[in-house]
Order: structure tokens, then C-alpha cells, then sequence
């Protein structure tokens, strides 16, 4: 089943998408809310949701399809790491700490944006970037899961643009650590939200789900990627991210950008030049992951603010003067 957010109208609803179109819920019912009740009650909500009159998708616009309490981006892809590292840090190979665990930041929940919102240049930044990736939304809370029990934590499924500013992003991370500033303009989410039982049958004998992942820029196709590429499965992201700690209904987790042209970074660094040229207004990016669906983001002017100021040096002194 899939499960969607929408505004029209000035209100917001939400419900089952169907070929016929969007089918609301209850007024005040929220997808965040059948996450939190878990799969079999949102299943249920959804069947009787396709009873009622659909409402046409190019009649409305598409929201994130759940308001996320938190969003971790992982960096699950070799290739990725391979290319983009050598764009932002300038070294070349895989660092050998990503083979020994998955490793994510956590990104910013208030900026997340739909399938066709535009999406502004961050203030600032020459180096825009996206970044293609599927994102796993947890169904249950839990703490300290394995694998194996943080399969049944799975609800669904949907696509992620991490929008990235790279000139930001280097800066911060030479300071070892980050990324800040570079990631928390914009994610984009959509179209909706996809069960867990949807997908399975691309699931492949190792686990992974074998989907296939595109992205182009105005209408030229710039990778592709299958997400079984992945170095770990879904559900042992999950576990790592609940290890010591605890993970909840609504948590929102990205694989991180697919290999073979995920993103721009990636081409910059293994072609050792910024071809294709970084996103300018007026520039299309639209992905679309098998079984899942396609969003589409036009890429907008920023704001115009000022440059940040240096730090002050400071004389270091120990007591204040007398």
C-alpha cells in the first residue's frame, strides 16, 4: 500500500494513492499516525480509506509523506565514498573505517520538502549538488535491535534527495566534523510512502532489495544504480542505529547516495573535474526507484545573505584584566 500527504484547498490531508488517484483518511489523520499504530492498522485504515472518492494527483500538491521525528542519513555505498571523497576531502580511496560499521549523520527534520516542491540554493554555495537515495521508515519502537528483530521495525519505504551544498560542506568537514550547513537546506521525500510487503519481492538471496535507481538533470539521465549496491542491508542499518540507544515509530533513515552517478560529486571526483557543472536555478533533478515512484525538484534562487564572519582570535588570557 501507499500512503501519501497532500495540500489543497490551504488544507492538508492524508491517504492512499491508487490508480484512480488519492483517497483520504479521516480528517486529522496523519501518515505519522498509522506509522505510530503500526502495519496491520494501517493497513487496515488504508482498505477503508480506497472506499472513499479519489482525488485527482495533478489536482493537489504532494507533501514529505510523514513528518518525520527524526531523519539519520547512512553512507551505505562503496562506490559513493570512493568518488565523492576524493571531491570533498581531495583523497583519493575508501577510508578503511567505513568496512567496519555504518556510518550516518543525523540531518535536519524540519526541511524536509515533496516530490515536486522547487528547492533553493542554499545561501552561499557555488557547488549544489543531489544526491539520490532510498530512505526506510521505521514502524516500532526499539532499542539495542538485531537485524532480525529490526526487520519486523520496518514499515515502508520511500525516495530521498539528500540536497547538498558541497563548497559547505568541505569547510565543515576539514574541521573533522559535520556535515552542518552543507545538508540542512532541503530533503526532499516522496512521492509516498511504500510498505514493507510492496517491495518484497525484489528482495534478492542476500537480503537486499534490488532496485533500480535513476537520476537525471533536465531531462538527461546522470546515473543509475541498483540499491542492493548497498555494503548493508536495510535492517542492519537500523540495528547499528539503535545500538545503546533507541529508535522510533516515524524515524526516517537514507541509505546514503547510490554509486554510478548518484550524485555530482561523486563524477567530480573520479573525472577530476566538475563535469557535469554544479545545479543552477532553473535546473530539473528528478529520480525515480523502482517500486517506489519519481520525484521531481526544480532548483530555485537562495536567499542573498551576507558572508559569515571570521572568528575573532582571541589572547587566550586566564583572568579577566584588573
Amino acid at each position: 500500500m501507499r500512503f501519501a500527504t497532500w495540500e489543497s484547498g490551504g488544507s492538508v490531508r492524508s491517504g492512499v494513492v491508487s490508480d484512480a488517484g488519492l483517497h483520504p483518511l479521516p480528517a486529522g489523520t496523519t501518515v505519522l499516525d498509522l506509522v505510530r499504530a503500526g502495519l496491520p492498522a494501517a493497513l487496515e485504515a488504508g482498505a477503508g480509506a480506497l472506499a472513499e472518492p479519489a482525488v485527482a494527483l495533478a489536482d493537489v500538491r504532494l507533501l514529505p509523506p510523514l513528518q518525520a521525528p527524526t531523519v539519520r542519513d547512512f553512507v551505505a555505498f562503496e562506490e559513493h565514498v570512493e568518488g565523492v571523497r576524493k571531491a570533498i576531502d581531495g583523497v583519493a580511496g575508501v577510508p578503511p573505517e567505513w568496512y567496519q560499521a555504518p556510518t550516518f549523520y543525523f540531518t535536519n527534520p524540519y526541511a524536509l520538502v515533496g516530490a515536486h516542491d522547487d528547492v533553493a540554493v542554499p545561501p552561499n554555495s557555488r557547488r549544489f549538488d543531489f544526491e539520490l537515495e532510498v530512505a526506510v521508515v521505521v514502524g516500532r519502537d526499539g532499542a539495542s535491535l538485531t537485524p532480525d528483530q529490526a526487520r519486523e521495525h520496518v514499515f515502508g519505504y520511500t525516495v530521498l534527495n539528500d540536497w547538498s551544498a558541497r563548497d559547505l560542506q568541505a569547510r565543515e568537514m576539514r574541521v573533522s566534523l559535520g556535515p552542518a550547513k552543507g545538508k540542512d537546506s532541503a530533503t526532499t521525500l516522496g512521492p509516498w510512502l511504500v510498505t514493507a510487503d510492496e517491495l518484497e519481492p525484489y528482495r534478492d538471496d542476500e537480503g537486499f532489495l534490488a532496485l533500480d535507481m535513476r537520476v537525471s538533470v533536465n531531462g538527461t539521465q546522470i546515473g543509475q544504480d541498483l540499491l542492493s549496491n548497498m555494503g548493508w542491508p536495510f535492517e542492519e542499518l537500523i540495528s547499528y542505529a539503535s545500538r545503546g540507544t533507541e529508535v522510533r515509530a516515524g524515524d526516517v533513515l537514507g541509505s546514503g547516495t547510490s554509486g554510478n552517478g548518484g550524485c555530482l560529486a561523486e563524477l567530480w571526483g573520479t573525472r577530476g573535474e566538475a563535469a557535469p557543472p554544479p545545479l543552477r536555478p532553473g535546473d530539473v533533478v528528478e529520480m525515480t526507484v523502482e517500486g517506489i515512484g519519481t520525484i521531481r525538484n526544480r532548483v530555485v534562487e537562495g536567499v542573498d545573505l551576507p558572508p559569515v564572519p571570521s572568528a575573532r582570535t582571541r589572547p587566550r588570557n586566564r583572568t579577566r584584566p584588573s
